[in-house]
């Protein structure tokens, strides 16, 4: 390949205390929880708002509870509170949520659906942030990583204000695709062991009549009932078993790797319908995202045409919004100081370092944690191998696929980047790196700040 030679050039600089690369689904929380620490905080985001897969994936929080529905005689307990909660709070009273809504139909999947409209909860999101202090740099690419030995020095970022140098003592990655742990130097594997996907809002439809259309072939496989346009007990989620619908249906959507799922806060509105494509190597290869780019959009138009020619009550179905591009469920898998395992999340297994507790699982019913308890995320895990005074994220941990499935939910993300923000803020603050950091001193400030742990 040929190559060029950059030239050298002087770069501007600002100086921080902690950076949070990417205000999605963990970065909101992150950065928010820095901020409240006492850290000077910076996000960096290359699009124009936050919320990440929050409000471009599934348009619902998995799972602010324990799975208690499953298990007769289980208590129910809400297990993630703190940052994420609070933002469940806001959107509540803006009416952005459906509230935690009970499920009344697949509840050995999850014991609630919190859904969430994506347009508010960005704004919310937003504003939280802004509301704690931090520098929201939206519209801005990280462009590299500043290192020295063992730690992060700076990021790079650019924006159409410019190149500038921005340094911390202490980041969080928080990008979904490991990024900033890449650019720096860590260690990573690419596993491509999901499709990607691009949900869509769909407009000029009815939840009542997408029911009857699934009742009347027996194929309801998830109901919940919420608040809807303001009022209560109204239909929030469907789920149907693909193999009782239409032949011409399922195999339809089959074909485009559309799920039968939605959720909605709003009459007349599918908040997501999501379309699959599995990709012959990593999303981070820009070709092979570029044409999936297209086949994923092409595939959003024959999803409406289905519910059009198939759904009495959705013949005026039309496409409300799309994600600016493709979602993923994992990108690069960073190597950290711990791998969370299949049986610790089966066994709800707890650890002298859980940052978090979390009780979901998305293989559910086939993958369940032990008598609708929970499992803990230990600091450790967050800590990419060699590097110190970095944390990542959400999806960017866990190796095993099935335990995975847990681990990248949102909710678990969100509580993983409250507890990164938290812990890096500390970090800056005392001068020590991020594992030299005194897990009490952590622990104590989690819960001072509503975090739930198990005793």
């Amino acid at each position: 390949m040929n190559t060029y030679n950059e030239p050298a050039r002087d770069l501007p600089v600002r100086a921080f205390d902690v950076i949070v690369a990417g205000a999605g689904t963990a970065g909101v929380p992150a950065a928010i929880a820095a901020a409240r620490t006492g850290a000077k905080t910076a996000v960096v985001e290359s699009k124009g708002y936050p919320g990440g897969i929050a409000v471009e994936g599934g348009t619902a929080l998995h799972s602010f509870y324990n799975l208690w529905k499953a298990f007769p005689g289980v208590e129910k307990r809400q297990v993630v509170h703190g940052i994420a909660h609070e933002i469940v709070q806001r959107l509540a009273r803006e009416g952005g949520t459906s509230g935690h809504a009970d499920m009344t139909a697949g509840f050995d999947y999850d014991s609630v659906c919190t859904a969430i409209d994506p347009e508010i909860y960005k704004r919310v999101a937003f504003e939280m942030m802004s509301e704690a202090g931090v520098t929201v740099a939206v519209n801005t690419l990280l462009a590299g990583a500043l290192v020295k030995g063992p730690a992060l020095d700076g990021v790079i970022v650019e924006s159409r204000s410019g190149r500038e140098a921005w340094l911390a003592s202490a980041f969080v990655d928080c990008t979904g695709y490991g990024d900033l742990a890449a650019a720096a130097g860590a260690a990573y594997t690419e596993p491509n062991d999901y499709p990607v996907a691009n949900s869509i809002g769909v407009g000029g439809v009815s939840m009542e009549s997408y029911e009857t259309f699934l009742e009347q072939h027996g194929a309801v496989s998830e109901r919940a009932i919420g608040q809807r346009s303001g009022t209560e007990g109204r239909l929030v989620r469907l789920n149907a078993r693909m193999g009782c619908l239409p032949v011409a249906f399922a195999a339809a959507a089959r074909a485009i790797g559309m799920a039968p799922v939605t959720t909605t806060v709003h009459d007349g509105t599918f908040l997501f319908i999501k379309l699959n494509l599995k990709l012959s190597s990593s999303p981070t290869d820009r070709d092979v995202v570029a044409a999936a780019e297209l086949e994923l959009r092409q595939r959003q138009a024959r999803a409406v045409e289905l519910f059009r020619e198939h759904v009495p009550g959705c013949e005026k179905a039309f496409i409300t919004r799309s994600s600016p591009s493709l979602c993923i469920r994992r990108g690069r898998l960073i190597d950290c100081d711990y791998d969370i395992s299949l049986p610790d999340v089966l066994e709800g297994r707890h650890f002298d370092d859980d940052i978090m507790v979390y009780g979901f699982h998305d293989s559910a019913p086939r993958l369940q944690i032990r008598n609708g308890g929970t499992y803990g995320i230990p600091y450790r895990s967050l800590l990419p191998t060699g590097l110190d005074n970095l944390l990542v994220t959400g999806m960017m941990i866990t190796a095993n696929h099935d335990a995975h499935m847990s681990t990248r939910n949102t909710v678990c993300c969100m509580g993983q980047g409250q507890a990164a923000g938290t812990a890096a803020a500390l970090c800056a603050q005392t001068a020590c790196t991020t594992r030299a950091l005194p897990f009490p001193q952590l622990r104590q400030t989690l819960l001072a700040a509503d975090v739930y742990l198990e005793p």
